[in-house]
């Protein structure tokens, strides 16, 4: 087993005593390109695309009690490297950088942020590094737009098993977390100044082959719920590695009866369905919930080194033009981690797709009335096993390879339930 290196650990702000005020406020800005551009699925040549359904965009939501000010960010994206992440933080001075959390919805149908080394392309890459600028000044401006509109707030927490028909898993269709928590902020009139929805899906309905940018079915989401109660709708995502997709399953049309195999319906009318399904469900999850008056906001984040043993990754890692950061003689990446509580809710992120049983076993560690996973936030890097699962059969064999290792699943476990130990309990008012 390789050694595992704290790079860093910053505390950022002390607790903050319940009595403070606490305030709210959210924006969204179109990251859509002016022009179609390739979507990518992954690794490799990125597909072209000659139209959009839907628009992409970075959803923001900012929190504030007392001192403590703490941005959640979501972008429909496949994924956000931390050089980038960095590159908007430090365009937002009036919020801590260790305080901004960036994610992905992971959506297949978006433009290449990764910068992925392919050498058979022009470039020898598959980013367009305008509409990384694009992207990063657009998610910038949302930013400092949801922290200019803090304004006093009450928070409402949710969470209970979400419908079926969302979501299901790949690889065993009943492997899957159906819980949904939901974040709400009212102001003082009431209506909400945004709605966050942490679940865990691939939001692959479209995919990367439909010629096709899209958010999926995180855009119709979003949109039934910022049309039907107001404010900003977020979407995080949860631990849905391997395989947590989006259930466009035609069930009248089974293709492999053993092994559990289904056609999928790929057409924006599906990712309609489940996107106006995900919403009806966070509204119903949220309806009833009892708002909590001025809850105490608590943030920290740590830095942990992961060895990086796929070939695969480090190539990645190694010759992407956006520099990742490195210790190439260790032959590690370095992690961010955040623990956020906020009223009686705990969060914790995870810097890539970790698989459900990880996400369950994290939930029930934590120490929140509600436990929040939020994916892909950070950073992405590739799938996060356990090392029993690591490389265990067949149908583990492509989420193997694009694991940063055997080991990456027990070294975040293990740093993030530090973490939670460390941290004071979530509080109410």
């Amino acid at each position: 087993m390789q050694a595992v290196g704290i790079a860093a650990v910053v505390c950022c702000v002390a607790w903050q005593p319940a009595a403070a005020e606490f305030e709210a406020g959210a924006a969204v800005r179109s990251i859509t390109p002016e022009k179609p551009l390739p979507v990518s699925g992954g690794m490799g040549v990125p597909n072209p695309s000659t139209k959009a359904l839907g628009e992409l965009t970075a959803r923001v939501a900012v929190v504030r009690q007392g001192d403590t000010c703490v941005a959640f960010v979501g972008l429909d994206l496949l994924g956000f490297p931390s050089v980038l992440c960095d590159r908007v933080r430090a365009l937002v001075p009036d919020i801590p950088a260790e305080q901004i959390l960036i994610g992905s919805t992971h959506t297949h149908s978006a433009p290449d942020c990764y910068a992925f080394p392919v050498p058979e392309m022009p470039t020898g890459h598959t980013a367009d590094f305008g509409y990384i600028d694009f992207v990063v000044a657009q998610t910038a401006e949302a930013l400092q737009a949801a922290y200019d509109g803090l304004r006093p707030a009450t928070l409402k927490l949710g969470t209970d098993e979400a419908a079926e028909r969302i979501a299901y898993n790949y690889y065993a269709p009943a492997l899957y977390d159906r819980r949904m928590d939901v974040m709400q902020a009212l102001g003082e009139d009431g209506g909400p100044i945004f709605t966050l929805v942490n679940y865990a899906i691939h939001p692959e309905v479209l995919g990367a082959g439909q010629g096709v940018m899209s958010p999926d079915c995180i855009g119709p989401m979003a949109t039934k719920l910022e049309e039907t109660v107001g404010g900003v709708a977020v979407f995080m995502n949860a631990a849905q590695g391997g395989m947590v997709t989006a259930d466009n399953r035609m069930l009248d049309k089974p293709t492999d009866p053993v092994n559990a195999r289904w056609d999928d319906a790929n057409t924006w009318e599906e990712c309609e369905r489940i996107g106006h399904l995900m919403a009806d469900e966070a509204m119903r999850i949220i309806a009833n919930a009892e708002p909590q008056q001025d809850p105490a906001v608590h943030c920290s984040r740590r830095t942990v080194s992961i060895p990086v043993e796929s070939p695969e990754l480090w190539a990645v890692v190694e010759h992407s033009p956006l520099n990742y950061p490195r210790d190439a003689e260790a032959r590690t990446v370095p992690v961010s981690i955040n623990l956020v509580n906020v009223g009686t809710a705990q969060i914790a992120t995870i810097p890539g797709e970790a698989l459900p049983n990880i996400g369950f076993y994290l939930k029930r560690k934590m120490r929140g009335a509600h436990n929040l996973l939020f994916g892909l936030t950070n950073d992405a890097f590739g799938y996060i096993l356990t090392k029993v699962d690591y490389q265990s059969f067949d149908r583990y064999d492509y989420i193997s390879r694009v694991c940063t290792g055997e080991m990456t699943g027990e070294i975040l476990i293990e740093e993030i339930l530090s973490m939670v130990d460390d941290a004071p309990a979530p509080q109410g008012p």
